[in-house]
Formats: structure tokens, sequence, C-alpha cells
């Protein structure tokens, strides 16, 4: 490719994270350096509607609200994907075409991060950063991937999954499931991030509000025991063939019980950052070996965060994220700037991955073996 690069940031998209996806790509955007890269904002709202945009979403600092993608804050018309393979082209409503050589998609949760939209993105041949079908799909099921983590021999905490049909029909049966894990528990949304639809539940009297909540958002909850007394520690991958791990990172709640979404995203001082992380070198070692683990065990590829719990020398896998949050306090980036790589050198690397990674890709064959001319001829599979 010579010039400079046309990378389409898409955000927004059909989920509770619409927010927080805007947020990250308005830091992606300033980040990305004008000289090599055109950017080509594409907006999803709500509904699942393309919108080319005319730049970044605004801020809350600017706005005093949250971001959203509406239809009235695009160009006025829609775009999509061209279908035909390898053409690599946005077709806007009135049939134009504009270019693009690589795709940035900062989506957040189903519909966006669950392997829908890469698999849109695999048939339009068009490469883009980050998990593949089969690694996205994965990384957005917190009860699947903690089956291939302890296949892969890491440490995961005591664990249930929960069908919404299993709750209605035999609640008590599942309560019974769920007190043998032992209170507390955290009750989550099985499809979905940023701490959207967690409760902490500390007794049977809670599970019921509990469960509703996460049933709001997903048809499978996940309900974990509460690791009492454990550190949150963080770490970062970045790679395809030879991933490499960040310094670790650690997560102090400060006025709320948990890291939840509030101090995440809402309350500024609602969580302490400590990076790197307080702790052993060796347990650093240890942490960064399970993180590429992980990474491996649920076949991912370009970016991941996975997150762990440490209690004395128990080392527990907690959920993996396989688009993590890119806002400028987000612990993604921060995590990377400590281990020496700056924010707009790590969307470059980015970028990059994701060329490479196309580029093996189609170098692989797409048809079968050839016929000998006899059997080609006659069709008649040859003898073996």
């Amino acid at each position: 490719m010579s010039g400079r690069l046309r990378v389409a940031v898409v955000f927004g998209g059909r989920s509770a994270e619409h927010e927080i996806s805007c947020i990250s790509a308005r830091s992606v955007m300033d980040a990305l350096d004008p000289g090599k890269f055109e950017v080509v904002p594409v907006g999803i709202t709500r509904a699942g509607e393309w919108h080319l945009m005319p730049g970044a979403p605004a801020l809350p600092s600017e706005t005093g609200r949250m971001p959203e993608v509406t239809p009235d804050a695009g160009d006025g018309s829609g775009v999509s994907l061209a279908g035909e393979a390898a053409s690599r082209e946005l077709i806007a409503a009135d049939g134009s075409r504009a270019p693009i050589d690589v795709v940035l998609p900062v989506l957040h949760g189903p519909m966006g991060e669950d392997g829908a939209v890469q698999g849109m993105f695999e048939l339009a041949g068009v490469p883009y950063a980050g998990a593949g079908v089969l690694g996205s799909a994965i990384g957005m099921d917190k009860a699947i991937q903690k089956v291939l983590f302890a296949a892969a021999g890491l440490l995961v905490g005591p664990w249930e999954a929960v069908r919404e049909p299993d709750w209605s029909e035999d609640p008590e049966g599942v309560a019974a499931r769920v007190a043998a894990l032992g209170f507390p528990v955290f009750t989550k949304p099985a499809t979905l991030g940023s701490s959207v639809g967690i409760t902490k539940v500390h007794d049977e009297s809670e599970l019921d509000e509990a469960m509703a909540e996460a049933f709001r958002f997903a048809r499978k909850a996940v309900v974990e025991q509460a690791i009492v007394g454990a550190r949150e520690i963080e770490c970062a991958v970045l790679g395809n063939d030879d991933p490499v791990a960040s310094v670790c990172g650690e997560i102090v709640p400060i006025g709320h019980e948990f890291y939840d979404y509030a101090s995440k995203y809402l309350d500024e001082e609602g969580a302490r950052l400590i990076i790197p992380a307080e702790i052993d070198p060796k347990v650093q070692s240890r942490v960064q070996r399970m993180a590429v683990t992980a990474f491996q065990a649920v076949e991912c590829w370009g970016m991941a965060r996975v997150d762990f719990f440490l209690r004395g020398h128990e080392l527990f896998v907690n959920e993996i994220n396989t688009i993590p949050g890119f806002t400028s306090i987000s612990m993604y980036p921060k995590l990377w700037q400590a281990s020496g790589l700056a924010y707009g050198d790590l969307i470059e690397r980015l970028i990059d991955l994701a060329v490479e990674r196309h580029d093996a890709e189609r170098s692989k064959r797409t048809t079968a073996p050839e016929l000998d001319a006899g059997s080609a001829a006659t069709g008649v599979r040859p003898d073996r």
C-alpha cells in the first residue's frame, strides 16, 4: 500500500456499551497520525444503521451528555460494506463508493465484539484489527471462555452458567446451585462487558433481583464465587502468532464495592489504577505467561486484556476482553504506555497486525487439490 492508509473507525453499535464505544473511538481517532492515515468515521446507531460521520464523536466533557450515534448526526445517508470479496469499499445510499484499506472496529458488546461484524469483514475481504470470528465469539461468552481457560491449565474460580429458561422453570434448583458456590457471588450477563448488568449478591434473598438484572441484557448469565480478599490485576496482550504481554496493572475501587460501570466510566474518583502493579516480579511473570496462554486458548489475534484475581499465592484468571476500552483513561492503552509503547504507536501496531494477519490468511488455499486429468473428465474419484 502506498500513500496514506484509509482507516475506517467503526463505533457505536447495537449494544448497552454503545456510549463507551463512542468515547473509545474518539480517543483512537485523535491518536491516528494524519500524515500516515486518513480516518473514515463510521457510526452505527442503536438500531444497527451504518452512517458516515462528519468527524469524531464529542466527549461528555464537551456536551454534558454521553455520546450516541444517531441518523441525524451523520451525513444524512447510510452506508454499507461492499459485498464483493476484496473490494474494500463503503457504498453510500446514492451508490457512490469510498475505498478503505483497513478497519478498526472500536465496538464493545454484542453485534460488535462477538464475531458478528468480524464475519462481515471476512466476507468483504477487508483487513480488520483484533480477534477473528472464533476468538471474538469465545471472548464474548464468559462461560465458554472459562471452560477453555480450565482446559488450558489455568486456575478459574468456582462458577455456574445459568440460562434464562432454566431460571424461569426451576429457580429453586438454580438457587441451590448458586448457594453451593458460597456467598457472596457475582451475577453477570454472559455476553456483555464494561460491568453492565453485574450485581454483587451477598445472600440468597438478593438473588432474584440480581438474576433479573443480568437477564435484562442476555439470555445466559454467569454466576461467579467472589474471590474474597483478592486483588484485581490486569494484563494487556498484543500480537498475532507471537503475542507479548505488558506490565501488570492493579485496580483498586474507591467508594464502590467493586469495579462497576459507574466506577469505570462515570465517577472520575471511582477507582485507582496502579500501573505498574506493586507485585513481586515473579508474580508479574506468572501473570504475563498466563495472559498469553489465555489469549491463545481462545484463538485470539491482535489485542486483548486479561483480568485476574490475586489472593496470596493463588492466581485466578477471570476473563478476557478482545476489544478492551480505548478511552484516554482505559487500562489497556495505559498498560502499554507503561511498557514503553505510546498510544499512537499502539494503534499503528494494531493496524499493522491487521494487515499482517489478512495477508497470511489470503496465502492459504480456498479450493480443494486438483483431481488428475482422468478423474476430472469422468467425475470419478481417483483410487488412494
